[in-house]
């Protein structure tokens, strides 16, 4: 082989090399659709808020926070309203409750509302509250339900516990000295919150309530914003 072959074949061999570190790159770094996805959505990571809470009387198990979107997660934002301090507003269109702070400030929190028919609005007042309460459903939803009779009034109701449709905590609602049945309550169900599904109560996860519980006052005002797109019952509507 010639000077001059040797150089030409050198040339050849590094253009070929190069074309294949390139080709090889292309392979390795090609991802699949799925892949891709995985990549560029990862798993949200569960805030401690949401942790499992083992010293409760039941102990809570953390929530599974696949089944609820984030922007439903508990946080402190700035709110601007005329209410005073220590008001909870709930939103209802949009599946929040605000528990107002001084300089305008609130906690947010993301609820499940009342199933179209059982929706409520109006002003009213959170007389008490309860820790791991008693459930006793009201003759007209057993009148609906017959299945519900064994934890009815006159049956005294159902134990406190994990399976007991208050959850952890309950804040029960009045309006001019009497109650309107209507409650805020926990629940375990996390797919539940920022969706129409309670025959009426406010929903917040049991982590949530046990926030909130802690926070409000007896005697608070509690304001809910009606859904233009159902006809609420008015509690306090005055």
């Amino acid at each position: 082989m010639t000077e001059h072959q040797s150089r030409k074949f050198t040339r050849r061999a590094i253009v070929l090399g190069s074309t294949a570190t390139a080709l090889a790159g292309c392979a390795t770094t090609a991802q699949s659709p799925e892949q891709t996805a995985i990549l560029a959505e990862p798993a949200p990571v569960a805030p401690l808020m949401y942790a499992a809470l083992p010293t409760e009387q039941f102990p809570v198990p953390a929530v599974d926070i696949s089944q609820i979107d984030p922007r439903f997660w508990r946080q402190d934002i700035d709110y601007e309203t005329d209410e005073k301090t220590g008001t909870l507003i709930v939103d209802t269109p949009n599946k929040y409750l605000y528990h107002v702070h001084s300089g305008g400030r609130a906690t947010r929190y993301g609820i499940g509302v009342g199933r179209e028919g059982f929706a409520w609005a109006g002003r009213a007042v959170v007389a008490y509250k309860r820790k791991w309460p008693r459930w006793t459903p009201p003759d007209s939803m057993v009148a609906r339900q017959p299945e519900l009779r064994p934890y009815s009034v006159a049956n005294g109701g159902m134990d406190p516990g994990l399976r007991n449709p208050l959850g952890a905590r309950a804040l029960y609602i009045h309006e001019n000295g009497v109650d309107t049945l209507y409650r805020l309550h926990g629940t375990p169900q996390a797919n539940s919150i920022g969706k129409a599904v309670s025959s009426g109560c406010i929903r917040l996860l049991n982590q949530d309530v046990i926030h909130l519980y802690d926070t409000v006052t007896d005697g608070s005002s509690i304001v809910v914003i009606p859904d233009p797109s159902v006809t609420p019952l008015l509690v306090g509507s005055a």
